[in-house]
């Protein structure tokens, strides 16, 4: 076990998942507060990385392309003190986040982890219920329906039409933009019987959102929702490919190839004698 505890967060790694836990550091975002703790299976890492700094240094989780739901509709546009997959290390914590990142690593190595996109989300997404209330509108989604209800500072032409209900099966494309500067953001939900070309502020399927606080909760309700949508990467129906009858006829060769790599893992130093013997025997089990 592998963990490293800090007023930011505390990231735990027990060879198949890294557990984050937000800290209570004032630093850490009402998005990640929100979210509370996370279980990020290895199979949806793409890398990891310790960035040291002069006062204080930082621990980065990379996911693989459409392994989670909320990097997917965020697309990298959240800010620091919103990304989970960021923690900041005290001075006096480095060694322990390189150790960190070695175990890590070793294990992606070990367990051959692709970093190429998922084509299914690895992540579940926010818990259901799950509702926020930034812009003008509160949104809510319950795994079926989205509820948007419009507050007072909801243009007229938006806030006449009502309260809105939407069905989970008549949204095609989630979208989400901050706001950034002078630029407003928004969170929009594309209804393939309603398409409009309108702007957020007069679309009665968007909420505007104007850079305040509670707007990163916004993306949550957006990751809930694309979290249970079809997967941009999944393959059509007529491309998906029926599952060998029994074990490829070079399983064997495969298996003594993997061996040979340990072997030479163990031989540059890169696995220890235990991580080796580990393996090791992992390998001979499948024989």
């Amino acid at each position: 076990m592998a963990e490293i505890i800090q007023k930011d967060g505390t990231w735990a790694f027990d060879g198949d998942v890294v557990r984050i836990v937000p800290g209570s550091d004032k630093g850490v975002g009402l998005l990640r507060r929100t979210l509370g703790e996370i279980a990020v299976p290895l199979r949806a890492l793409a890398g990891i990385a310790f960035e040291p700094g002069r006062k204080s240094g930082r621990l980065r989780l990379r996911l693989r392309d459409g392994a989670d739901p909320l990097l997917q509709v965020t697309g990298g546009r959240l800010d620091d003190a919103s990304d989970p997959y960021r923690l900041t290390v005290e001075p006096d914590r480095t060694g322990v986040a390189e150790y960190f990142v070695d175990e890590v690593r070793n294990a992606l190595l070990l367990d051959q982890v692709p970093t190429v996109g998922a084509d299914r989300y690895l992540l579940s997404g926010p818990a259901l219920p799950v509702t926020a209330s930034a812009g003008d509108a509160t949104v809510s989604f319950d795994g079926d329906r989205i509820r948007l209800e419009w507050n007072w500072k909801a243009e007229e032409s938006k806030a006449s039409t009502g309260t809105r209900t939407i069905e989970l099966g008549d949204v095609s494309a989630v979208e989400f933009q901050p706001a950034v500067g002078l630029e407003n953001g928004y969170l929009r939900f594309v209804v393939a019987k309603a398409v409009t070309k309108a702007p957020p502020k007069y679309d009665p399927h968007a909420v505007e959102l104007w850079g305040f606080k509670k707007d990163p909760l916004m993306a949550l309700v957006a990751a809930a929702v694309v979290a249970r949508m079809p997967h941009p990467a999944a393959p059509a129906p007529e491309e998906a490919v029926p599952p060998p009858a029994g074990p490829p006829a070079d399983d064997h060769d495969v298996l003594l190839r993997r061996l040979r790599e340990l072997g030479e893992l163990h031989r540059a130093g890169i696995l220890t004698d235990d991580e080796f013997s580990t393996a090791k025997q992992a390998v001979l089990k499948r024989m």
